[in-house]
């Protein structure tokens, strides 16, 4: 591994760069014009085309681009990455004809990847994370979220947080922290989930904000984990802490989680395949992000598509994301849901891009810092190796990635 400290700056004039549609808000260039982005102190200074780069920016060191394409860092903001062991099983037993439910209920599931995950120490789970987080940020990612949720314990919720901060630090990424205590029902509070949420409201979330590791909080509101009731009760517990909300929402079944979330002014709604019309436009209303996850739905062979037109004429905005855990999505390439989300829910390219760069941002609260290039923003944008931004959408399996600057180092690839 290298250490982040590491990277060369990428502080310079990067030239022979064209511009993704989308990538530089206000800007007008076509992927045609030669665009140039200029960094100092890890910053964006200035972007645009080459012809009209203002002259204080012409003596800075040169970075050729070669003529790729350059779009935003990409931001990953669903993700389960620290956990112990996995789960290769259920996916067998699931092609064997076992439902979600019945894994679960026959002791698999999440519950399975608790047991492993509280058997680890950090360093054993650090070193099982950072392989999955190397392959994440080699497809250009340059933000990413980790949720806890594998712990179901103060110790092992900890445990998680502190080595998603761990890797943000190895690795020179940007990592938001998602508490999500509310996953599952440990197996030491079975038929007991009100004790449960107490714990988890009482004692885990405030004392894990006191350390500093949690950025948001989020619950698994389903018929397999928890009521409505029980969400509000969590979410009640982070406003108080000034803590801002995601949900697991309407992925099994419609649950009002939408709606609920929506009133607490939710970052994002993720997975919402069931997602109703009041929940639409109650998002609409309060500016959540919709978290398409398309390898979950792919892996659970799921055949009810979420409500992407209904969301497109809301106007609600869409992220992409991986939804990285062991059991129903073990996707290591944004790249390929990028495919999947147009493939299988019929997003467009601009859609499914902005998807995993502005919205997904957004997701995560991080949209002045991440997922756009603009004068100001900290230098997060990636050099593709094709002709067109469909490319990125149309393979799967290749890594088109030519160079990567995050958080204004060049971590990937090189500068010609």
């Amino acid at each position: 591994m290298t250490s982040a400290s590491t990277f060369p700056s990428a502080d310079g004039l990067w030239t022979g760069l064209r511009l993704a549609p989308g990538a530089a808000p206000g800007t007008t260039p076509d992927a045609d014009t030669e665009a140039a982005i200029a960094v100092a102190e890890g910053t964006v200074r200035w972007v645009g085309a080459r012809s009209a780069l203002p002259a204080e920016f012409a003596g800075l060191p040169p970075h050729d681009g070669g003529g790729a394409l350059v779009t935003p860092g990409l931001v990953d903001c669903h993700t389960h990455l620290v956990y112990g062991g996995q789960r290769a099983n259920e996916f067998a037993m699931r092609l064997a004809g076992a439902s979600y439910e019945e894994v679960a209920k026959a002791g698999g599931g999440i519950v399975s990847s608790v047991r492993a995950t509280r058997e680890a120490d950090e360093d054993a789970l650090f070193a099982q994370a950072a392989p999955r987080l190397e392959q994440l940020l080699a497809d250009g990612v340059c933000a990413i979220e980790i949720k806890s949720g594998y712990g179901l314990a103060l110790e092992h919720e900890r445990k998680q947080l502190r080595v998603a901060r761990r890797l943000g630090e190895a690795y020179g990424v940007t990592v938001r922290t998602t508490f999500l205590g509310a996953h599952a029902l440990p197996p030491e509070y079975a038929g007991r989930s009100g004790d449960y949420i107490d714990l988890v409201c009482n004692e885990m979330l405030p004392a894990l904000a006191a350390e500093g590791l949690v950025d948001a909080v989020d619950v698994f509101c389903e018929r397999i984990a928890f009521t409505l009731a029980e969400t509000e009760q969590v979410f009640q517990a982070a406003k108080a802490l000034g803590l801002p909300v995601k949900l697991h929402a309407e992925q099994l079944s419609d649950m009002g989680g939408a709606a609920l979330a929506a009133r607490y002014g939710a970052l994002s709604c993720d997975h919402i395949e069931h997602l109703s019309a009041q929940g639409i436009e109650a998002m609409r209303q309060s500016g959540t992000v919709a978290v398409l996850l398309p390898g979950a739905y792919y892996t659970l062979r799921d055949t009810h598509l979420p409500p992407i037109e209904a969301l497109r004429t809301a106007g609600v905005p869409m992220a992409v994301s991986t939804d990285h855990n062991p059991g129903t999505s073990p996707a290591l390439s944004l790249l390929l849901m990028m495919n999947m989300a147009c493939t299988l829910f019929r997003l467009t390219v601009p859609e499914a891009l902005a998807g995993v760069t502005l919205h997904a941002a957004r997701a995560l609260g991080l949209q002045k810092t991440h997922g756009a290039i603009a004068e100001g923003m900290p230098a997060n944008f990636v050099l593709w190796n094709v002709r067109d931004a469909a490319e990125l959408a149309y393979w799967f399996g290749q890594r088109p990635v030519r160079t990567v600057v995050r958080q204004g180092r060049i971590a990937v690839g090189a500068a010609q």
